[in-house]
């Protein structure tokens, strides 16, 4: 769900996605596209896959430069401590597999894994920063002398790339890389040529956004933003677009602050299991004493992603953005299964086996917990989510929408899979960029030129509030013309479809209560009958009955407890409501005719899904009254 269809689609099709592009993703997933298993969006998630498994492995070497870095303790009055690597190595080897399996068990990193996005390739990537750092800082500790900056221009080259896949989240670890450099090198370091070597090196990464313009002049698949321009270009890659997702309020902070709290303490396991954050908080407490620097390389890190993620108000992958800190996490627990497993030796030396038993199944205590929310082997719910919507759209017709949930995976289908090419597919949401207008000219040539009048007009404002969007807010009337003219466009849409073929609209078009398209709304309803088919609704001229869809909706693991969600999941909270409601409203027009037979069975099926679901009750409890009442004008 969400951009996953979207992202295949400009990896197939070498095309732009949406901002800042991800360059380097879409490359790397073009190229799996071509292997020979599975269909294309199997061939993607499978790349996920395989970013997941090297990030865990790169993250294996990551810890392991733990204790290497970590200054050694010199002996107390009571006792000779050893190095923090000391002994035959196997806390220290018990340490990197606890913390390398907790990661790969952890809910987000193995979420992403096993579904077409960005966000494993970009954890591979950060941890492979910090591995050359690492590596880098304590060959600079060791030699006390300037050595073969290698390492560290091999990092700043991978930094490079690492932008050009998600480049807020790897950007932010700039500090705490300054930090770093600045405890092994010395300020001087960035008076110094190795800075503008190392600049150079992240430069030669960052080069992978040359291919956004190459892509642009290609005009494959969506296109997103059209960067062909040093402007546009600029606009995509600092994702201009999303800037006002930007929120400092003290009650949208607030609700943050409690999203990643919920999210920190599912990350390792069950929310009333917390043994993961119990391992990282006595591993900061650990580093605290031998390796200060370490610690605040790796709170900084952190720090940095969280200030940055709690102002940005978005909802579907928030998770993900968190990705920099849960690895943070981690390491932080990977230093404190060896403090544990280090005091243990010193107290009980004979309980050693048990220590490192019991720490190895707190990963396991991941595994059992996470399992079922990231088990999607028999996840199904995008394809049906589709099927279910084209069975019931008639040849030729057009689909409005204005959830992404729609339009990302219809994209797949009709692009990659090629389903449905009759079936012209709008997302209103998107029609406000001027490079999916193009799209839909490509599309779509027919319908364009048909409307041409209307789409022009709108262009023509749509332009220029892309180049200055504050003079259109400023300006109440340029505002409400360009208003005035999304809505002409939108409604010739509608109109000249009908002259050829039916036209639907989703649920969230037909009950819309945002303010900013709810004219839409309302004009639809005022010029239309809003006729539910399946889980969209049919537009018809007059007010008479029609009969609804009788194709069987596909609900595989909505409800029948082969999937878990949690009560955040975008299934849970934008899917399986469109499910219920929409068997809800075929009932409710149903009953609206007469037809309270069907009617109880439309809001019987409802409550199967969702007992709890009070409207779709009541409605049952009328109809059946009205059957009870009068049975001889039921016969339906």
């Amino acid at each position: 769900m969400v951009d996953s269809g979207e992202l295949i689609v400009a990896a197939r099709l070498l095309g732009v996605a949406h901002p800042p592009g991800f360059p380097l993703y879409v490359l790397l997933a073009h190229a799996a596209t071509w292997l020979p298993l599975g269909n294309i969006a199997q061939r993607v998630n499978f790349a996920s896959a395989l970013f997941g498994a090297l990030a865990v492995a790169a993250f294996a070497l990551a810890v392991a430069q733990v204790p290497q870095v970590a200054p050694r303790r010199t002996a107390t009055k009571k006792r000779t401590a050893t190095a923090v690597d000391g002994g035959d190595g196997t806390n220290a080897m018990v340490s990197v597999v606890v913390a390398s399996l907790l990661l790969a068990f952890s809910r987000t990193l193995w979420s992403y894994a096993t579904l077409a996005e960005v966000y494993t390739l970009n954890a591979l990537l950060i941890v492979l920063v910090i591995v050359l750092m690492l590596q880098w800082r304590r060959q600079t500790i060791e030699m006390r002398a300037p050595t073969n900056d290698r390492l560290l221009y091999s990092a700043a080259f991978v930094f490079g790339l690492g932008l050009g896949v998600h480049h807020v989240t790897v950007g932010l670890l700039l500090p705490a890389l300054a930090l770093l450099v600045a405890s092994a090198a010395g300020w001087r370091f960035f008076a110094s040529r190795r800075l503008l070597y190392a600049t150079l090196c992240a430069c030669a990464g960052l080069s992978v956004y040359v291919y956004l313009p190459i892509a642009a002049w290609r005009e494959a698949g969506l296109n997103w933003g059209d960067p062909r321009t040093v402007e546009r270009i600029w606009w995509h890659v600092t994702g201009r677009q999303y800037q006002a997702y930007f929120s400092f309020s003290p009650a949208e902070l607030g609700a943050q602050v409690a999203a990643f709290a919920l999210h920190a303490l599912r990350e390792f396991g069950p929310w009333w299991c917390p043994a993961g954050l119990a391992l990282a908080a006595i591993g900061c407490v650990a580093l605290l004493r031998s390796d200060r620097v370490l610690l605040a390389f790796l709170a900084l890190i952190a720090l940095c992603n969280v200030a940055y993620t709690l102002a940005y108000a978005i909802s579907e992958d928030m998770d993900a953005y968190y990705l920099p800190t849960f690895m943070v996490m981690t390491i932080a627990a990977a230093a404190g299964v060896r403090r544990v497993l280090d005091w243990t030796a010193a107290r009980w030396p004979q309980a050693g086996v048990t220590a490192a038993v019991a720490v190895l199944l707190i990963p396991a205590v991941a595994l059992a917990g996470n399992f079922h929310f990231n088990d999607r082997s028999r996840y199904w719910i995008a394809r049906d989510y589709v099927d279910n919507i084209l069975r019931t759209v008639q040849p030729n017709g057009l689909l409005l929408t204005l959830d992404w949930e729609v339009g990302s995976p219809m994209l797949y289908a009709r692009l990659i899979e090629q389903q449905r090419r009759d079936v012209t597919v709008i997302d209103i949401n998107l029609l406000r960029r001027s490079s999916y207008v193009s799209f839909l000219r490509r599309e779509y040539p027919e319908l364009m030129q048909h409307t041409g009048d209307e789409v022009d007009a709108f262009l023509e404002d749509l332009t220029e509030w892309e180049q200055e969007p504050q003079r259109y807010q400023r300006d109440p009337i340029l505002n409400r013309r360009i208003d005035t003219r999304f809505h002409d466009m939108i409604l010739a849409f509608v109109r000249e479809h009908l002259r050829r073929a039916p036209v639907y609209i989703t649920q969230d078009i037909a009950v819309n209560r945002s303010a900013q398209d709810m004219w839409l709304t309302q004009a639809l309803a005022a010029t239309y009958q809003l006729v539910p088919q399946g889980l969209v609704f049919q537009l018809e001229r007059d007010r008479t009955f029609h009969e609804p869809s009788e194709q069987p909706l596909m609900t595989r693991g909505l409800a029948d407890g082969t999937l878990r969600f949690e009560p955040d999941d975008v299934v849970r909270i934008k899917i399986f409501p469109v499910y219920v409601s929409m068997l809800y409203n075929r009932g409710r027009y149903l009953s609206l005719f007469g037809y309270h037979a069907r009617a109880a069975e439309a809001f019987t099926q409802a409550l199967a899904l969702d007992p709890s679901f009070a409207p779709a009750e009541d409605a049952l409890a009328g109809s059946l009254n009205a059957l009870r009442k009068a049975p001889s004008l039921n016969p339906h």
